[in-house]
């Protein structure tokens, strides 16, 4: 069963890297550049969506069905989105994918926490964070050859092909871990996950006009976010109660920070640095050898254990390591030193995010385990859209008035390391007080 699971998330992590690199060849095949956003926008809402039906599913009758439908669902986007004459097609096709995605990543979430003893997670949730690091190193390479020599849509077409096996593997254990009672707030809570849906995509939009209108209506899509929430997430979640509440929002906070602080630093070494796009990608690679090594260090710790002191020295690594980000900006400073703060940060991620999993599990009574795993992955999602929204609200006000400078570069830097240093703040109360 393990074989599977870590083939399913390794396969899963190849086409979210591999179609992030193909992306611009697609876009410009198909003359979609301007609405390129939307095939990456139309992905994360409809995994939202998915997560929140899924989470629901998994307490009432077990993680099976969320697993087997969301690697179909997965595999039919993926076919739908290499198939793609036009834009909206490729948009249909990349729902189908967050779809997939969204229920696949609750199940399995759900079926860790069921199939491994309490002393056995830490190493689970450790394999999940292994399983990006051979798709990190080699998916835009396998993916650049693909969209520049054969064809962007192979990108899409050759993760289905691998997706039978790992299936056949989990196939015949899954039937052995069942839910309970369906949750009385079901349709509440489907309900809640449509708002909160189409406040991102509101949220999304907006913040990319960037005008006055814009603003107005992202921030009337924060407000659906917002109400959604109280529903969605553990009571308290919004005013950070200690215990599991916090433990949730600690995932959104700090992979907020660290997720808006990677989405440009491509972007500045090529455009201040002058280096090639290749070398860009090389020095974020790193990354993921480092956060298999950090998230190696928490699968040491005893799953019973509190996991709080952990995400706290997490967080404050990638704090560190993202205010030592605009020193590469200097002219004599060498481009790899950019590669050293990121797998610093990225150890400090494997750290905390997989101990905030344990966490998470540990505080959750079985027949709330697929709504707490759906919570995590919602406000992953939503706060990282979210935070890089608003952090690049920064980007499209240096360019519309001449273009992005260093300065500009290092407030986003600045920006992104206070959401996880207001993470690092609040980790202490991840702790329950009859803890």
């Amino acid at each position: 069963m393990t074989i599977g699971i870590l083939s399913l998330m390794t396969l899963a992590a190849f086409e979210a890297i591999a179609t992030a690199t193909a992306m611009p060849v697609v876009a410009r095949e198909l003359d979609a550049l301007g609405g390129y956003t939307w095939a990456f926008n139309a992905y994360i809402a409809a995994s939202l969506l998915a997560m929140v039906i899924a989470g629901l599913t998994c307490d009432a009758i077990g993680p099976r069905g969320p697993i087997i439908l969301g690697i179909g669902a997965f595999a039919l986007g993926s076919i739908v989105s290499g198939a793609a004459p036009s834009l909206l097609i490729l948009i249909i096709g990349r729902a189908g994918q967050g779809i997939g995605s969204g229920a696949v990543i609750v199940g399995l979430y759900v079926l860790i926490a069921r199939a491994y003893p309490e002393s056995l997670r830490p190493k689970a949730f450790s394999a999940l964070a292994a399983a990006w690091v051979l798709p990190s190193l080699v998916g835009p390479l396998v993916a650049g050859w693909l969209a520049d020599s054969v064809s962007w849509r192979l990108v899409f077409w050759i993760v289905p092909i691998f997706v039978l096996p790992p299936m056949l593997l989990l196939l015949p254990r899954l039937a052995e871990y069942q839910g309970g009672a369906p949750n009385p707030r079901a349709r509440q809570r489907v309900a809640a996950g449509i708002i909160a849906t189409a406040g991102l995509l509101a949220v999304q939009d907006g913040l990319l006009r960037v005008t006055a209108l814009g603003f107005l209506e992202a921030g009337l899509g924060l407000i659906l976010i917002l109400g959604a929430a109280r529903v969605l997430l553990p009571a308290g979640s919004l005013i950070f109660a200690r215990g599991l509440p916090t433990t949730v929002m600690m995932r959104g906070l700090i992979a907020a920070g660290y997720f808006s602080a990677e989405v440009f630093l491509p972007l500045a070494l090529v455009q201040v640095k002058g280096v090639s796009i290749t070398v860009a990608g090389l020095a974020l690679a790193v990354g993921a050898a480092s956060w298999a090594v950090g998230s190696f260090a928490q699968s040491r710790l005893s799953g019973s254990t509190d996991r709080s002191t952990a995400v706290l020295v997490g967080a404050l690594i990638v704090v560190v390591a993202i205010l030592t980000l605009p020193l590469v900006l200097v002219p004599s400073v060498s481009v790899w030193v950019a590669a050293g703060s990121w797998a610093l940060a990225a150890m400090g991620m494997g750290l905390a995010i997989p101990s905030i999993s344990v966490q998470t599990m540990r505080l959750s009574p079985e027949a709330d385990q697929g709504m707490n795993s759906s919570a995590l992955q919602i406000v992953d999602s939503v706060l990282v859209v979210i935070g890089t929204a608003l952090i690049g609200t920064v980007y499209a006000h240096a360019v519309s008035a001449g273009g992005a400078t260093s300065a500009t570069y290092s407030t986003m830097w600045f920006a992104a390391a206070a959401i996880v240093a207001v993470a690092a703040l609040l980790a202490p109360r991840m702790r329950p007080i009859a803890a």
